[in-house]
């Protein structure tokens, strides 16, 4: 068979439902945190069924330390004369729109990115994103671990510059490409989530634990928050939150999966008004506030399984209006 054949027949059994087109990305960055800087990007296009269209690369001046230089290999002088995010605006979203947003961890990438935005005063063009390690784990891929190396080894690819956004991109682009496939041929359904750009945010500094130190790089790239050192929530749990009935304090509520609200910020807010911020769901867990109830993450696999009410962020801010006291401080 011819690859033109090869095409063709890829053409008449290509899912209907499938997007047409893809945005690989790969951003490093001056570190994990969520006040942390984009220091260089990279973009491969890819059409409907992952071959690629072009790419594009570029260094971001991030007006600050550049991190951990050792493993990105990105100076201050290097990263002196490069152009400002809003700078590189224009260009990326050209790149991105219309494109779902592929990326391995992509709830990392699409974070910062979303944040970069934010703080240029525009909104990425970004509507649904694609993580390779999802897609990996609906394929049953037997790999032994999910970093971009292992994938790329499954496949055949050879990595050539690790830590360097642009063969980081090229990779994932060559990996998700038999991914894709792979996934067609078994009517596999793409674990696609929603892109919410940041309406309201902070750039306060966040918090890390005290005495701990973020693998930056490693197995677990992107998926470490350093989460704010708050005050122990006063008030006893009251219990579940039931419907059509205020918050009460003492609640204890759960995130999952992106806001449109800085999470940090929402975060804060529920501390302010009384109420626990929970790092997991338990069955002793009031609340959980996502916007995709449907996504495989393990707190909303968890809610469901322990009944735990949800709801989403705007019902939430709603409430957050007018919590009830702690029979206690009643």
């Amino acid at each position: 068979m011819t690859m033109l054949d090869d095409r063709q027949e890829a053409a008449a059994l290509w899912p209907t439902a499938y997007p047409q087109g893809y945005a690989v990305v790969d951003v490093e960055t001056t570190g994990l945190s969520r006040d942390d800087r984009i220091i260089s990007a990279a973009v491969y296009r890819l059409d409907t069924h992952g071959d690629v269209v072009d790419h594009w690369y570029t260094l971001v001046n991030p007006e600050r330390d550049p991190g951990p230089t050792w493993i990105h290999g990105l100076t201050t002088d290097l990263l002196e004369g490069a152009p400002l995010f809003p700078e590189i605006v224009a260009e990326l979203s050209a790149r991105l729109d219309g494109r779902v947003l592929v990326a391995h961890n992509a709830m990392f990438d699409w974070s910062m990115l979303a944040r970069e935005y934010a703080r240029a005063g525009h909104t990425a063009p970004v509507q649904q994103r694609l993580c390779t390690i999802a897609l990996a784990k609906e394929l049953a891929l037997p790999l032994p671990n999910h970093k971009l190396a292992s994938l790329a080894a499954h496949f055949g690819v050879v990595q050539q510059r690790a830590h360097h956004a642009l063969d980081d991109a090229r990779v994932l682009a060559e990996a998700f490409r038999p991914s894709l496939h792979a996934a067609a041929r078994g009517g596999v359904r793409l674990p696609l989530l929603e892109c919410r750009p940041l309406t309201e945010w902070s750039d306060a500094p966040a918090r890390p634990r005290i005495g701990y130190q973020a693998p930056y790089g490693g197995a677990g790239r992107g998926s470490w928050r350093p989460s704010r050192k708050r005050p122990a929530c006063p008030y006893p749990n009251p219990g579940r939150y039931q419907p059509d009935k205020p918050l009460t304090q003492g609640m204890r509520v759960a995130f999952s999966g992106d806001t449109s609200i800085d999470r940090d910020l929402l975060e804060d807010r529920t501390a302010e008004a009384g109420l626990h911020v929970a790092s997991s769901v338990s069955r002793l867990t009031s609340l959980l506030v996502t916007n995709d109830p449907d996504s495989a993450t393990s707190k909303t696999l968890k809610a469901k399984s322990f009944g735990t009410p949800v709801v989403d962020e705007a019902a939430y801010t709603h409430l957050l209006r007018d919590v009830a006291p702690a029979p206690s401080a009643g």
